[in-house]
C-alpha cells in the first residue's frame, strides 16, 4: 500500500460524471477519483470488497501515472 494515499470514506456516484467518486489525500492533496464503468454504473451501492478493490486500482494506476490537476479518471471495462 502507498503510505502516501489515504482514501477518505466518501464513495458515492456521481450523476453529473455518470461515475463512482471517491476523494483522497496523495502526498497531502486532495484528489478526486472517478470510476467510469458499465458494470458498477449498473450498482446501487458498493461492497466493501468492492471498495478495496477499486483502491488497489488507483494504487497501481498511480505506479504507472501521475495525475496532472486534482481528478483522476479511470476508464475501467
Amino acid at each position: 500500500m502507498n503510505q502516501s494515499l489515504l482514501f477518505n470514506d466518501d464513495l458515492v456516484f456521481d450523476p453529473a460524471e455518470d461515475a463512482w467518486r471517491i476523494t483522497a489525500m496523495l502526498s497531502g492533496q486532495r484528489i478526486t477519483v472517478f470510476f467510469h464503468s458499465l458494470q458498477l454504473k449498473r450498482l446501487e451501492e458498493i461492497d466493501t470488497c468492492t471498495r478495496f478493490d477499486l483502491e488497489e486500482i488507483v494504487e497501481l494506476w498511480l505506479e504507472k501515472n501521475e495525475p496532472e490537476g486534482d481528478n483522476i479518471h479511470i476508464q475501467m471495462r
